[in-house]
């Protein structure tokens, strides 16, 4: 039995699944950052899954709403703003009957 979070022959990206904890930090120059955060933003716009990625891993996922937005702003010594964006997964599960 193959084990679905392992690269197979045909696709050597592993594939981050639920049930799973992932976290990867990325230092980029703003144009980067900035071509990312726009992509990012068409998708949220436009559909409600995305699928983010490296050529060694992917990460698929099924977003809902609301989305939570958090700017943080510390102009204390050396001024920083930080932004965080919260994507809730969806389920698709349904309601059960009421009887």
């Amino acid at each position: 039995m193959t084990d679905p979070e392992q690269p197979s022959a045909d696709d050597e990206r592993t594939t981050i699944r639920a049930g799973r904890k992932f976290e990867q930090e990325f230092r980029l120059d703003a144009d980067e950052a900035g071509t990312f955060l726009i992509e990012l933003g068409q998708r949220l716009r436009d559909g409600d899954e995305l699928t983010i990625g490296t050529d060694e891993w992917e990460l698929p996922f099924a977003f809902g709403t609301p989305v939570e937005l958090e700017i943080d702003f510390d102009g204390v010594g050396e001024p920083e703003l930080e932004i965080e964006l919260q994507l809730p997964g969806r389920t698709d599960e349904d309601a059960p009957e009421v009887r």
